[in-house]
């Protein structure tokens, strides 16, 4: 899942992209409103963290705009603000959800997992199902049947990102806009070697397993791998 931070305190944004890289996400920071609104308009995320009092532009204008040009990625608002018209004022213009500054990051992580379920419309728990795959995206735990599977951070990240779209063909440009940074190397095959490393590690022995290869399109992961019988 890839995040865009836009935090003009540069202690703030730095430990909120340390720690969001920790969990496993993709982590993108805009350090005033004029360059989010940008980054936000101009690529692909999952999430935004936008911080309300910006310079250049502020996190509601930011906002705003954002949401006149159509896009509908998850928005969760971070400010020292904290009267309840602030808040209102916020949702009103498009946010999702609103973090008091400051904050336990504990706390943040469970808004942030929250948000990123509602575009994939999933159940509202801790669980992904794909087939015989079991994720626990709290504890950071796969399972295949009964058998446990340790993955990298990077590894979590891709499987978690292909069990969000459950039978759809992904294309790899859309994993690495997820799944990656804006440091990605677009001419670079790491989505490639990642899918074997993933694959390898599920017990996969040919590109007809549960992470099948499209030819051409990309990769899916089926939803109907090991349910038989």
């Amino acid at each position: 899942m890839r995040i865009l931070v836009v935090e003009d305190e540069a202690r703030i944004g730095k430990l909120l992209k340390k720690g969001l890289e920790a969990e496993g996400y993709a982590v993108d920071l805009a350090v005033d409103g004029a360059e989010g609104l940008r980054q936000g308009a101009k690529k692909v995320y999952d999430l935004i963290l936008l911080d309300l009092m910006l310079p250049k532009v502020d996190g509601l204008d930011v906002c705003k705009q954002l949401r006149r040009q159509k896009i509908t990625t998850p928005i969760l608002m971070l400010t020292a603000r904290d009267t309840t018209q602030n808040k209102i004022d916020g949702l009103d213009v498009g946010a999702d959800d609103y973090v008091t500054k400051p904050f336990e990051f504990d706390e943040l992580l469970a808004r942030v997992r929250a948000l990123l379920r509602r575009p994939a419309d999933q159940v509202k728990s801790s669980l992904l199902r794909v087939g015989d795959i079991k994720i626990n995206l709290k504890s950071r735990e796969v399972h295949r049947g009964q058998k446990k599977i340790d993955l990298t951070s990077k590894e979590f990240s891709l499987l978690e990102y292909l069990a969000r779209h459950p039978g759809e063909v992904i294309t790899r440009t859309k994993i690495s806009e997820h799944v990656w940074d804006q440091n990605y190397d677009p001419f670079s095959n790491i989505v490639d070697v990642y899918i074997r490393y993933l694959r390898r590690k599920l017990g996969q022995k040919s590109t007809r397993g549960i992470i099948e290869t499209v030819r051409g399109a990309g990769y899916r992961l089926r939803n109907d791998y090991g349910q038989k019988g």
